[in-house]
Protein backbone atom coordinates (compact mmCIF):
# COMPACT_ATOMS: atom_id res chain seq x y z
CA UNK A 1 0.00 0.00 0.00
CA UNK A 2 2.04 3.24 -0.94
CA UNK A 3 1.58 6.56 1.23
CA UNK A 4 -1.84 8.20 -0.61
CA UNK A 5 -3.45 5.14 0.39
CA UNK A 6 -2.43 4.77 4.07
CA UNK A 7 -3.38 8.41 4.35
CA UNK A 8 -6.79 7.57 2.39
CA UNK A 9 -7.23 4.46 4.95
CA UNK A 10 -6.72 6.59 7.94
CA UNK A 11 -9.67 9.17 6.65
CA UNK A 12 -12.01 6.07 6.51
CA UNK A 13 -11.40 4.91 9.56
CA UNK A 14 -12.04 8.20 10.88
CA UNK A 15 -15.32 8.13 9.19
CA UNK A 16 -16.29 5.29 10.86
CA UNK A 17 -16.17 6.82 14.06
CA UNK A 18 -19.42 8.56 15.28
CA UNK A 19 -19.54 12.30 13.46
CA UNK A 20 -17.49 15.06 13.57
CA UNK A 21 -21.38 17.01 14.05
CA UNK A 22 -21.81 14.99 17.22
CA UNK A 23 -20.19 16.75 20.08
CA UNK A 24 -20.68 16.49 23.71
CA UNK A 25 -19.38 18.98 26.24
CA UNK A 26 -16.12 16.98 27.80
CA UNK A 27 -12.47 17.04 27.24
CA UNK A 28 -12.18 13.87 29.74
CA UNK A 29 -11.95 11.39 27.30
CA UNK A 30 -9.38 12.94 24.38
CA UNK A 31 -7.16 14.15 27.61
CA UNK A 32 -7.18 10.28 28.89
CA UNK A 33 -5.53 8.95 25.33
CA UNK A 34 -3.42 12.00 25.54
CA UNK A 35 -1.83 11.42 28.93
CA UNK A 36 -1.36 7.76 27.93
CA UNK A 37 0.72 9.30 24.56
CA UNK A 38 2.58 11.06 27.11
CA UNK A 39 0.79 14.47 26.63
CA UNK A 40 2.34 15.23 22.95
CA UNK A 41 0.76 18.73 23.24
CA UNK A 42 2.91 19.73 25.37
CA UNK A 43 6.02 19.41 23.46
CA UNK A 44 5.73 23.01 21.60
CA UNK A 45 3.98 26.42 22.63
CA UNK A 46 0.41 26.77 21.56
CA UNK A 47 -1.73 29.83 19.98
CA UNK A 48 -5.23 28.80 20.25
CA UNK A 49 -7.84 30.50 18.15
CA UNK A 50 -11.56 30.84 18.76
CA UNK A 51 -14.54 32.85 17.70
CA UNK A 52 -17.52 32.76 15.20
CA UNK A 53 -16.48 34.03 12.41
CA UNK A 54 -12.63 34.74 11.06
CA UNK A 55 -11.26 32.44 13.24
CA UNK A 56 -9.58 30.26 10.16
CA UNK A 57 -8.63 32.76 8.24
CA UNK A 58 -7.02 34.22 11.47
CA UNK A 59 -5.03 31.24 12.46
CA UNK A 60 -3.37 31.23 8.79
CA UNK A 61 -2.21 34.82 9.12
CA UNK A 62 -0.88 34.02 12.60
CA UNK A 63 0.57 30.78 11.36
CA UNK A 64 2.29 32.69 8.38
CA UNK A 65 3.69 35.47 10.42
CA UNK A 66 5.46 32.71 12.94
CA UNK A 67 6.78 30.65 10.26
CA UNK A 68 8.32 34.29 8.77
CA UNK A 69 10.43 34.29 11.90
CA UNK A 70 12.39 31.15 11.29
CA UNK A 71 10.19 28.96 13.63
CA UNK A 72 8.90 25.24 12.49
CA UNK A 73 4.81 25.38 12.91
CA UNK A 74 1.67 23.43 12.68
CA UNK A 75 -1.64 24.66 12.08
CA UNK A 76 -4.95 22.48 13.14
CA UNK A 77 -7.83 24.00 11.47
CA UNK A 78 -11.26 22.94 10.31
CA UNK A 79 -13.51 21.53 8.17
CA UNK A 80 -11.21 20.66 5.29
CA UNK A 81 -12.12 21.60 1.78
CA UNK A 82 -10.73 19.14 -0.62
CA UNK A 83 -8.46 16.84 1.60
CA UNK A 84 -8.48 15.42 5.31
CA UNK A 85 -5.29 16.46 5.28
CA UNK A 86 -5.63 19.94 4.90
CA UNK A 87 -6.27 20.24 8.34
CA UNK A 88 -2.52 19.76 9.92
CA UNK A 89 -0.77 21.35 8.22
CA UNK A 90 3.27 21.54 8.80
CA UNK A 91 5.81 24.76 7.86
CA UNK A 92 2.66 26.45 5.47
CA UNK A 93 1.94 22.65 3.79
CA UNK A 94 -0.63 20.15 4.15
CA UNK A 95 0.86 16.91 6.20
CA UNK A 96 2.96 14.28 4.06
CA UNK A 97 0.84 10.81 3.61
CA UNK A 98 3.36 8.73 5.06
CA UNK A 99 3.72 11.53 8.23
CA UNK A 100 0.03 10.99 9.41
CA UNK A 101 -0.02 7.43 8.15
CA UNK A 102 2.68 7.07 10.81
CA UNK A 103 1.55 8.99 13.19
CA UNK A 104 -2.17 6.89 12.91
CA UNK A 105 0.32 3.40 13.48
CA UNK A 106 1.27 5.40 16.70
CA UNK A 107 -1.76 6.02 18.45
CA UNK A 108 -4.18 2.78 17.46
CA UNK A 109 -3.11 1.02 20.64
CA UNK A 110 -3.81 3.67 23.04
CA UNK A 111 -6.96 4.19 21.25
CA UNK A 112 -8.50 0.60 21.52
CA UNK A 113 -7.17 0.53 24.92
CA UNK A 114 -9.15 3.72 25.39
CA UNK A 115 -12.11 2.65 23.05
CA UNK A 116 -12.17 -0.64 25.31
CA UNK A 117 -12.45 1.31 28.91
CA UNK A 118 -14.53 3.81 27.13
CA UNK A 119 -17.40 0.69 26.35
CA UNK A 120 -16.58 -1.02 29.56
CA UNK A 121 -18.14 1.68 31.48
CA UNK A 122 -21.21 2.32 28.83
CA UNK A 123 -20.12 4.81 26.69
CA UNK A 124 -19.42 5.27 23.13
CA UNK A 125 -15.81 5.02 21.23
CA UNK A 126 -13.83 8.04 20.97
CA UNK A 127 -15.41 10.20 18.30
CA UNK A 128 -13.99 11.79 14.82
CA UNK A 129 -13.02 14.90 16.26
CA UNK A 130 -11.49 13.47 19.24
CA UNK A 131 -9.84 10.99 17.22
CA UNK A 132 -8.74 13.51 14.67
CA UNK A 133 -7.45 16.10 17.29
CA UNK A 134 -5.18 13.16 19.07
CA UNK A 135 -3.62 11.93 15.55
CA UNK A 136 -2.63 15.94 14.73
CA UNK A 137 -1.46 16.73 18.40
CA UNK A 138 0.90 13.68 17.67
CA UNK A 139 1.86 14.58 14.22
CA UNK A 140 2.96 17.73 14.91
CA UNK A 141 4.91 16.46 17.93
CA UNK A 142 6.86 13.95 15.54
CA UNK A 143 7.48 16.98 13.02
CA UNK A 144 8.80 18.33 15.42
CA UNK A 145 7.12 21.62 15.38
CA UNK A 146 8.38 25.27 17.35
CA UNK A 147 4.60 26.68 17.86
CA UNK A 148 1.42 25.22 16.57
CA UNK A 149 -1.71 27.37 16.15
CA UNK A 150 -4.84 25.80 17.30
CA UNK A 151 -8.24 26.70 15.68
CA UNK A 152 -11.00 25.25 18.33
CA UNK A 153 -13.60 22.68 16.69
CA UNK A 154 -16.74 24.22 18.72
CA UNK A 155 -16.92 26.11 21.41
CA UNK A 156 -13.97 26.40 23.01
CA UNK A 157 -14.20 25.01 26.85
CA UNK A 158 -15.22 21.43 26.09
CA UNK A 159 -13.69 21.20 22.50
CA UNK A 160 -10.83 18.26 22.25
CA UNK A 161 -9.03 21.22 21.29
CA UNK A 162 -8.61 22.66 24.74
CA UNK A 163 -6.40 19.75 26.08
CA UNK A 164 -3.73 22.34 24.82
CA UNK A 165 -2.70 24.93 27.03
CA UNK A 166 -2.54 27.93 25.21
CA UNK A 167 0.33 30.33 25.67
CA UNK A 168 -1.91 33.16 23.64
CA UNK A 169 -5.21 32.55 23.63
CA UNK A 170 -7.06 34.15 20.86
CA UNK A 171 -10.58 35.94 19.77
CA UNK A 172 -12.29 36.47 16.39
CA UNK A 173 -15.26 37.91 17.09
CA UNK A 174 -17.96 36.28 19.00
CA UNK A 175 -21.47 35.79 17.28
CA UNK A 176 -24.28 33.74 17.19
CA UNK A 177 -23.91 30.21 15.96
CA UNK A 178 -24.65 26.72 17.01
CA UNK A 179 -27.09 27.70 19.28
CA UNK A 180 -27.94 24.04 20.56
CA UNK A 181 -24.67 23.22 21.83
CA UNK A 182 -23.35 26.60 23.02
CA UNK A 183 -26.38 28.82 23.99
CA UNK A 184 -28.96 31.32 22.42
CA UNK A 185 -26.99 34.60 23.67
CA UNK A 186 -23.67 36.60 22.95
CA UNK A 187 -22.65 36.10 26.41
CA UNK A 188 -23.30 32.12 26.92
CA UNK A 189 -21.71 31.61 23.94
CA UNK A 190 -18.59 33.55 24.97
CA UNK A 191 -19.00 31.99 28.30
CA UNK A 192 -18.05 28.87 26.43
CA UNK A 193 -15.37 30.50 24.45
CA UNK A 194 -13.19 31.71 26.98
CA UNK A 195 -12.88 28.43 28.82
CA UNK A 196 -9.61 28.61 26.35
CA UNK A 197 -8.36 30.83 28.78
CA UNK A 198 -5.62 29.48 30.70
CA UNK A 199 -3.81 30.48 33.83
CA UNK A 200 -1.04 33.57 32.71
CA UNK A 201 -2.26 33.42 29.36
CA UNK A 202 -1.90 36.07 26.61
CA UNK A 203 -5.34 37.03 25.54
CA UNK A 204 -6.00 38.85 22.63
CA UNK A 205 -9.70 39.73 21.29
CA UNK A 206 -10.94 41.63 18.11
CA UNK A 207 -13.91 44.23 19.19
CA UNK A 208 -16.53 42.04 20.68
CA UNK A 209 -20.26 43.05 21.99
CA UNK A 210 -20.54 44.20 25.13
CA UNK A 211 -21.63 41.31 26.58
CA UNK A 212 -18.83 38.82 25.36
CA UNK A 213 -16.02 41.49 26.29
CA UNK A 214 -17.19 41.59 30.00
CA UNK A 215 -17.25 37.60 29.95
CA UNK A 216 -13.79 37.57 28.24
CA UNK A 217 -12.83 40.17 30.70
CA UNK A 218 -13.56 38.64 33.94
CA UNK A 219 -12.31 35.08 32.43
CA UNK A 220 -8.92 36.97 32.34
CA UNK A 221 -8.59 38.05 35.47
CA UNK A 222 -10.04 34.59 36.91
CA UNK A 223 -6.96 32.99 35.30
CA UNK A 224 -4.33 35.73 36.43
CA UNK A 225 -4.21 36.59 32.39
CA UNK A 226 -3.81 39.63 30.37
CA UNK A 227 -5.56 41.11 27.52
CA UNK A 228 -5.93 43.08 24.20
CA UNK A 229 -8.66 44.17 22.52
CA UNK A 230 -8.43 45.45 19.25
CA UNK A 231 -9.46 49.29 18.89
CA UNK A 232 -8.25 50.23 22.76
CA UNK A 233 -4.77 48.63 22.81
CA UNK A 234 -4.46 47.73 19.08
CA UNK A 235 -6.00 48.82 15.54
CA UNK A 236 -6.63 48.54 12.01
CA UNK A 237 -5.58 52.48 11.29
CA UNK A 238 -5.67 52.18 7.76
CA UNK A 239 -6.72 50.03 4.45
CA UNK A 240 -6.98 50.71 0.81
CA UNK A 241 -7.49 48.60 -2.30
CA UNK A 242 -4.53 47.06 -4.02
CA UNK A 243 -3.78 44.70 -6.74
CA UNK A 244 -4.52 41.32 -5.83
CA UNK A 245 -5.54 42.68 -2.28
CA UNK A 246 -4.94 45.61 -0.01
CA UNK A 247 -2.65 47.66 2.26
CA UNK A 248 -2.90 47.91 5.74
CA UNK A 249 -1.56 50.42 8.49
CA UNK A 250 -1.99 48.37 12.22
CA UNK A 251 -1.19 50.14 15.32
CA UNK A 252 -0.03 46.96 17.32
CA UNK A 253 1.07 46.04 20.91
CA UNK A 254 4.38 46.77 20.29
CA UNK A 255 5.06 49.15 17.30
CA UNK A 256 3.38 50.49 14.06
CA UNK A 257 3.20 48.89 10.60
CA UNK A 258 2.22 51.23 7.52
CA UNK A 259 1.16 50.00 4.37
CA UNK A 260 1.77 46.40 4.50
CA UNK A 261 0.66 44.13 1.53
CA UNK A 262 -2.09 41.56 2.39
CA UNK A 263 -3.17 39.33 -0.60
CA UNK A 264 -6.58 39.50 0.97
CA UNK A 265 -9.48 40.69 -0.09
CA UNK A 266 -12.43 42.30 1.96
CA UNK A 267 -12.58 44.56 4.71
CA UNK A 268 -12.76 41.94 7.49
CA UNK A 269 -9.21 40.15 6.56
CA UNK A 270 -7.94 43.63 7.42
CA UNK A 271 -9.31 43.22 10.83
CA UNK A 272 -8.23 39.13 11.05
CA UNK A 273 -4.72 40.85 10.24
CA UNK A 274 -4.70 42.95 12.64
CA UNK A 275 -5.85 40.58 14.92
CA UNK A 276 -2.79 38.19 14.30
CA UNK A 277 -0.30 40.52 14.38
CA UNK A 278 -0.90 41.21 17.84
CA UNK A 279 -1.33 37.27 18.63
CA UNK A 280 2.24 37.30 17.40
CA UNK A 281 3.40 40.11 19.71
CA UNK A 282 1.87 38.54 22.80
CA UNK A 283 3.45 35.50 21.71
CA UNK A 284 7.12 36.86 21.00
CA UNK A 285 7.15 39.00 24.03
CA UNK A 286 4.24 41.92 23.06
CA UNK A 287 5.39 45.31 24.20
CA UNK A 288 9.79 44.72 24.02
CA UNK A 289 9.31 42.91 20.32
CA UNK A 290 7.72 44.69 17.84
CA UNK A 291 7.45 42.16 14.58
CA UNK A 292 10.90 43.56 12.21
CA UNK A 293 9.67 44.70 9.12
CA UNK A 294 10.95 42.24 6.45
CA UNK A 295 9.33 39.80 8.54
CA UNK A 296 6.09 41.40 8.64
CA UNK A 297 6.14 41.66 4.97
CA UNK A 298 6.84 38.02 4.30
CA UNK A 299 4.42 37.02 6.91
CA UNK A 300 1.93 38.82 5.46
CA UNK A 301 2.38 38.52 1.80
CA UNK A 302 2.73 34.55 2.16
CA UNK A 303 -0.60 34.57 3.62
CA UNK A 304 -3.60 32.74 2.39
CA UNK A 305 -7.03 31.75 2.98
CA UNK A 306 -8.70 29.17 0.72
CA UNK A 307 -12.10 29.21 0.33
CA UNK A 308 -12.92 32.70 1.90
CA UNK A 309 -13.14 34.85 -1.19
CA UNK A 310 -11.35 33.06 -2.81
CA UNK A 311 -10.66 33.90 -7.14
CA UNK A 312 -11.15 30.34 -9.12
CA UNK A 313 -12.24 31.43 -12.43
CA UNK A 314 -11.77 34.38 -15.13
CA UNK A 315 -13.91 35.87 -17.98
CA UNK A 316 -16.52 34.95 -16.31
CA UNK A 317 -14.64 36.24 -12.91
CA UNK A 318 -15.68 33.32 -10.35
CA UNK A 319 -15.18 33.33 -6.44
CA UNK A 320 -15.78 30.87 -3.63
CA UNK A 321 -16.43 32.10 -0.21
CA UNK A 322 -17.14 29.31 2.60
CA UNK A 323 -19.85 32.41 4.52
CA UNK A 324 -21.84 29.58 6.03
CA UNK A 325 -23.65 31.70 9.02
CA UNK A 326 -25.35 35.02 8.76
CA UNK A 327 -22.40 37.38 10.19
CA UNK A 328 -19.99 35.69 7.48
CA UNK A 329 -22.63 36.29 4.55
CA UNK A 330 -22.68 39.99 6.07
CA UNK A 331 -18.93 40.43 5.72
CA UNK A 332 -18.95 38.58 2.42
CA UNK A 333 -21.63 41.28 0.94
CA UNK A 334 -19.39 44.12 2.23
CA UNK A 335 -16.42 42.94 0.66
CA UNK A 336 -17.94 42.32 -2.76
CA UNK A 337 -19.16 45.84 -2.37
CA UNK A 338 -16.03 47.06 -1.53
CA UNK A 339 -13.41 45.35 -3.59
CA UNK A 340 -14.94 44.88 -6.99
CA UNK A 341 -16.67 46.65 -9.32
CA UNK A 342 -19.02 44.35 -10.85
CA UNK A 343 -23.19 45.27 -11.32
CA UNK A 344 -24.63 41.80 -11.26
CA UNK A 345 -23.56 39.00 -8.95
CA UNK A 346 -25.22 35.52 -9.50
CA UNK A 347 -24.62 33.22 -6.45
CA UNK A 348 -24.17 29.74 -6.02
CA UNK A 349 -25.92 29.17 -3.26
CA UNK A 350 -25.80 25.72 -0.78
CA UNK A 351 -26.28 25.49 2.96
CA UNK A 352 -26.05 22.55 5.31
CA UNK A 353 -29.90 21.81 7.04
CA UNK A 354 -28.07 22.50 10.55
CA UNK A 355 -27.46 26.62 9.68
CA UNK A 356 -29.53 29.30 9.80
CA UNK A 357 -30.30 28.93 5.92
CA UNK A 358 -32.92 32.24 6.52
CA UNK A 359 -30.53 34.61 7.92
CA UNK A 360 -28.02 33.35 5.48
CA UNK A 361 -30.39 34.20 2.17
CA UNK A 362 -31.60 37.75 4.24
CA UNK A 363 -27.88 38.79 3.99
CA UNK A 364 -26.86 38.16 0.46
CA UNK A 365 -30.25 38.74 -1.64
CA UNK A 366 -29.20 42.59 -1.54
CA UNK A 367 -26.25 42.07 -4.12
CA UNK A 368 -27.67 38.64 -5.90
CA UNK A 369 -29.15 39.37 -8.90
CA UNK A 370 -29.44 35.94 -9.92
CA UNK A 371 -29.45 32.79 -7.13
CA UNK A 372 -28.41 29.46 -8.60
CA UNK A 373 -30.05 26.83 -5.83
CA UNK A 374 -28.47 24.39 -5.03
CA UNK A 375 -27.16 21.25 -2.18
CA UNK A 376 -23.79 20.55 -1.21
CA UNK A 377 -22.78 17.00 -1.42
CA UNK A 378 -23.82 15.89 2.08
CA UNK A 379 -26.22 14.09 3.98
CA UNK A 380 -26.62 17.10 6.42
CA UNK A 381 -27.61 19.32 3.06
CA UNK A 382 -30.31 22.02 2.86
CA UNK A 383 -32.83 20.58 0.08
CA UNK A 384 -32.36 23.18 -2.94
CA UNK A 385 -35.67 23.49 -3.06
CA UNK A 386 -35.96 25.12 -0.04
CA UNK A 387 -33.03 27.46 -1.03
CA UNK A 388 -34.89 28.79 -3.98
CA UNK A 389 -38.04 29.39 -2.09
CA UNK A 390 -36.19 31.66 0.58
CA UNK A 391 -34.47 33.57 -2.22
CA UNK A 392 -37.72 34.03 -3.89
CA UNK A 393 -39.60 35.74 -0.74
CA UNK A 394 -36.91 38.14 -1.64
CA UNK A 395 -38.36 39.09 -5.32
CA UNK A 396 -34.58 37.70 -6.54
CA UNK A 397 -34.27 35.38 -9.80
CA UNK A 398 -34.10 32.26 -8.83
CA UNK A 399 -33.21 28.35 -10.39
CA UNK A 400 -32.69 25.16 -9.21
CA UNK A 401 -29.90 22.95 -9.82
CA UNK A 402 -29.45 19.52 -9.12
CA UNK A 403 -25.43 19.81 -7.86
CA UNK A 404 -23.14 22.37 -8.07
CA UNK A 405 -21.71 21.49 -11.38
CA UNK A 406 -24.76 22.01 -12.93
CA UNK A 407 -25.63 25.49 -10.89
CA UNK A 408 -21.76 26.61 -12.04
CA UNK A 409 -22.53 25.76 -15.80
CA UNK A 410 -25.64 27.68 -15.16
CA UNK A 411 -24.01 30.72 -13.58
CA UNK A 412 -21.12 30.91 -15.49
CA UNK A 413 -22.97 30.97 -18.94
CA UNK A 414 -24.96 33.83 -17.18
CA UNK A 415 -22.36 35.69 -16.08
CA UNK A 416 -20.22 35.50 -19.66
CA UNK A 417 -23.30 37.24 -21.34
CA UNK A 418 -21.85 40.44 -19.88
CA UNK A 419 -18.36 42.22 -18.96
CA UNK A 420 -20.30 43.50 -15.35
CA UNK A 421 -21.54 40.51 -14.36
CA UNK A 422 -19.72 37.73 -11.69
CA UNK A 423 -20.43 35.04 -9.57
CA UNK A 424 -20.09 33.78 -6.42
CA UNK A 425 -20.14 30.56 -4.83
CA UNK A 426 -21.37 30.73 -0.73
CA UNK A 427 -23.22 28.84 2.16
CA UNK A 428 -21.49 26.28 3.10
CA UNK A 429 -17.74 25.20 3.51
CA UNK A 430 -18.68 21.17 1.85
CA UNK A 431 -19.82 23.49 -1.08
CA UNK A 432 -16.85 25.66 -1.13
CA UNK A 433 -14.63 22.23 -1.52
CA UNK A 434 -16.59 21.19 -4.71
CA UNK A 435 -16.38 24.00 -5.93
CA UNK A 436 -12.51 24.68 -5.76
CA UNK A 437 -11.99 20.90 -6.94
CA UNK A 438 -14.69 21.33 -9.97
CA UNK A 439 -12.51 24.73 -10.70
CA UNK A 440 -9.60 22.87 -11.25
CA UNK A 441 -10.83 19.87 -12.90
CA UNK A 442 -12.42 22.10 -15.69
CA UNK A 443 -9.62 25.14 -15.57
CA UNK A 444 -11.91 27.92 -14.97
CA UNK A 445 -8.92 30.38 -15.39
CA UNK A 446 -8.81 29.32 -18.19
CA UNK A 447 -11.45 31.24 -19.23
CA UNK A 448 -15.33 30.24 -20.29
CA UNK A 449 -16.49 28.12 -23.44
CA UNK A 450 -19.83 27.58 -23.99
Amino acid sequence: MNDRDRADAVYSALLERQGERWVQPRVERTRRVLELLDDPQRTYRVVHVTGTNGKTSTSRIIESLVRAHGLRTGLFTSPHLERFTERIMVDGEPIADEAIADAWDEIAPIVDIVDAELVAAGDAPLTFFELLTVLAFVAFADAPIDVLVLEVGMGGAWDSTNTADGDVAVFAPIDVDHADRLGDTIREIATVKAGIIKDGAAVVSARQDAAAEAVLRAATAERGATIAFEGTDFALTAQRLAVGGQLISVRGLAGRYEDEYLPLYGGHQGFNATLAIAAVESLIGAAAHPIPGDILAEGLSQSTSPGRLQLVGISPTVLVDAAHNPHGARALVTALRESFDFDEWGVILGILADKDAAGIVAELVPVAAHVFATAPDSERADDADHIADLAESHDVAVTVHRDVADAAEAARAWAAASDRRAVIVAGSVVLAGEALALATAQDWKAGYEA
